[in-house]
């Protein structure tokens, strides 16, 4: 089930990135589990992880490879957080990355561990060691779409996008691909996404511009208010483009490529919400006029994570009292009630902090059936702003986590 969810259009290759994925037998459904990217050896990467301190093994040894040498290739597995399990984690995930470095020529430092699925089961690493050999083999510019589905866990469908720009007289191609439909709350990147360019981009530029592109996309979503252990986004620049080379980030040049990349990071944001697990109504909370970006921020989030609202909206009740309450606990530094005002779409719900004069039930309710709704929320209180995305809370959502391990 996916709130309004168009498909997937064909995602265009990134010069200097090779993928394969396979059936490593990690999911007991026999799906596709295992996937394998090559990066060209002049690429650069940036990453952004989980700020969950109980984070996986995987994004430990990330973390650790990224300072020690330039990333080649990311290996990354489905149906298995690898988490919670202490030193047994970390050595499988090395042993899984030894297995790529041995097959390519690289060092272990070189091969980035990516996984996603239980928490707290032990990863079979023999049968990822035993797929190596077929996924180097299987490595090629035209899989992006193939990458897609092997990372995906409660997922219904895949999420991609593609955009071709150009910089400087150059053409210039983004991918992106991102997995995700439950475990989502804003704080860094709830899901994995992999991001790729043929740009020429300077290293410190890169990882601003992953980090601003990510806090305005995969950072104002949410789906049931849960962190994930093993979140990562990592956007790569092979240089292939052959541009000149982004560095100064006050050029228009930088400006067209970081508004691509902030069009690709919310438009695989929007499909994890759409696809969220369960989910009926795709719903856009827009705050304004707040006094600050984290007053706008606090106001969006406390709407967008009630379950009391999530709920309501799945029951088509446009019960706004529950907005209200949200909107009121709002860690915010202050609120004057007399300016507020509440939209469900076009109709005006309250004004000056009470119920509108002009409101009437049937109006809501009518917007509260449509499958895309857009909550607006005036503070009239300053001139900061931001769009939250989340979508209804239904009995799926429960079935789905209740049978999840079985």
């Amino acid at each position: 089930m996916t709130a309004g969810l168009v498909p997937q259009e064909p995602l265009v290759p990134v010069p200097g990135i090779r993928l394969a994925s396979v059936a490593a037998g990690i999911k007991k459904s026999g799906k596709p589990d295992l996937l394998l990217m090559e990066m060209a050896a002049e690429s650069k990467v940036a990453a952004v992880f989980t700020t969950n301190q109980f984070a996986a093994a995987p994004v430990l040894l990330c973390k650790a490879f990224l300072q020690q040498a330039a990333a080649r290739y990311l290996l990354v597995n489905s149906g298995n957080a690898n988490c919670g399990l202490g030193d047994a984690g970390l050595q499988a995930a090395r042993r899984c990355c030894s297995a790529v470095a041995n097959a390519t020529g690289v060092d272990v430092e070189q091969v980035l561990p990516f996984s996603t699925g239980v928490i707290a089961e032990p990863l079979p690493d023999q049968c990822i060691v035993d797929a190596i050999p077929d996924l180097v083999n299987g490595l090629d510019t035209d899989n992006w779409s193939a990458a897609a589905e092997a990372i995906l866990t409660t997922d219904t469908v895949t999420k991609g996008c593609s955009k071709v720009i150009e910089i400087d007289g150059v053409s210039v191609t983004l991918t992106g691909i991102a997995k995700g439909s439950g475990m989502i709350r804003p704080d860094m990147a709830t899901m994995l996404s992999y991001i790729a360019t043929d740009a020429a981009i300077d290293p410190a530029l890169l990882q601003q511009g992953l980090e601003q592109a990510v806090q305005r996309s995969f950072n104002c979503i949410t789906v049931d208010g849960d962190m994930s252990t093993n979140d990562a986004c990592l956007l790569i620049a092979t240089g292939a483009a052959g541009n000149p080379l982004l560095a100064d980030a006050d050029t228009d040049s930088w400006q067209r490529f970081l508004a691509a990349l902030e069009s690709i990071c919310k438009t695989l944001a929007q499909a994890i919400v759409r696809d969220g697990e369960g989910a009926t109504k795709f719903i856009t909370i827009e705050v304004r006029g707040a006094r600050s970006s984290e007053d706008a921020r606090a106001v969006a989030s406390a709407v967008a994570h009630s379950p009391l609202v999530k709920t309501a909206f799945f029951a088509s009740d446009a019960n706004w009292g529950r907005i209200l309450s949200a909107v009121g606990y709002a860690p915010i530094t202050e609120l004057d009630i007399g300016r507020v005002e509440v939209f469900l779409g076009d109709v005006c719900i309250v004004r000056q902090g009470a119920r509108a004069d002009e409101y009437e039930d049937a109006a809501g309710a009518e917007v509260m059936a449509q499958t895309d709704i857009t909550v607006t929320i005036d503070l009239n209180d300053g001139d900061q702003s931001i769009q939250y995305w989340t979508c209804d809370l239904s009995y799926d959502y429960v079935r789905i986590n209740a049978e999840y391990r079985t």
